[in-house]
């Protein structure tokens, strides 16, 4: 299947939905530092899967989808944080790790596709 556009790309999509998530449950956090580190970091998953899309080049691709997947990795670690800092709730901290895992899992998907 070929994808004509970053906004088709289901690890886009998810990642969209997890950026959108916990900007809207952390708006009235007022520990501004980590609010802003999280939210730039799940930013980071989406624009750097459309940036390395963008570049027309399966090498650059692959190297932006790393970034993304790295990014994603530090979403997850600062949600332990939020966890145990009760910034968010149990459900919401389980719903979004799995959905950054799931995340991470199709973007190594991708990159294995695209080698």
């Amino acid at each position: 299947m070929k994808i004509d556009r970053f906004e088709d790309i289901l690890a886009w999509q998810k990642s969209k939905v997890l950026t959108l998530k916990i900007y809207s449950l952390l708006r009235d956090l007022k520990d501004f530092g980590f609010k802003d580190q999280i939210c730039r970091a799940s930013v980071s998953i989406m624009n750097n899967i459309a940036e390395g899309f963008e570049r027309k080049s399966n090498t650059e691709f692959i190297h932006f989808l790393f970034i993304a997947k790295g990014s994603c990795g530090e979403v997850r670690s600062m949600l332990y944080l939020a966890d145990e800092l009760n910034y968010i709730t149990k459900e919401d901290f389980t719903f979004l790790v799995n959905l950054s895992s799931e995340v991470s899992k199709l973007i190594s998907g991708f990159i294995k596709s695209l080698k």
